[in-house]
């Protein structure tokens, strides 16, 4: 709302207002997308398990464990991010999340970290990487989509990209009609 009042006036008068419906499919849960057994990555060990949660700050841990009192199987989504350490020193962190809902899916390029799965039930926790497949599904690719064998190539294909749904959600509410109008401006 700001750049459009900072406009000039008739740069305001000719500014297109579209009016988009919210969407209505409900979003699937992180839960429902993961694979028991993928075949395409292994389960860490208990020693890479344990190293991952030793990386998280009290907060992170406090989740973990409110996770294994559920006492039903709990998915959580990893992130290792740079944060400061309370001296300002810059320290590995891994950060949790229990929500059901992914986080942002990013290629390794330039410092990010591949999304972990953590698996809760009880006082069992087991991590792995996220699988090829459940990123094709949290991107919204269909089932029957060939995922290229290499596990870089695959994720790098899938993250840092335009979820499908989204894309095809606006190409039918908002691109479309947008190019229908500008061919009949050019054909008036």
């Amino acid at each position: 709302m700001r750049a459009y009042a900072a406009l000039p006036v008739d740069l305001q008068r000719n500014w297109q207002w579209w009016e988009l419906p919210e969407p209505t499919k409900p979003i699937g849960r992180l839960s429902e997308l993961i694979e028991d057994e993928p075949a395409t990555v292994r389960w860490h060990s208990d020693a890479q398990t344990k190293k991952l949660v030793n990386l998280m700050s009290d907060l992170n841990r406090q989740k973990l464990h409110e996770a294994q009192a559920y006492r039903e199987r709990r998915i959580g989504a990893v992130y290792k991010r740079t944060r400061p350490d309370p001296s300002g020193r810059k320290t590995q962190r891994a950060e949790v999340r229990f929500d059901d809902v992914s986080g942002c899916l990013r290629t390794p390029a330039g410092g990010s970290s591949r999304q972990i799965v953590l698996v809760v039930e009880g006082g069992s926790v087991r991590s792995r990487l996220l699988s090829p497949r459940e990123a094709a599904r949290l991107m919204g690719v269909p089932e029957d989509y060939p995922i290229p064998p290499n596990y870089n190539e695959a994720y790098h294909l899938f993250g840092d990209g335009l979820a499908v749904p989204a894309v095809a959600w606006l190409n039918e509410r908002l691109l479309l009609p947008l190019a229908a109008t500008t061919a009949e401006e050019r054909a008036a």
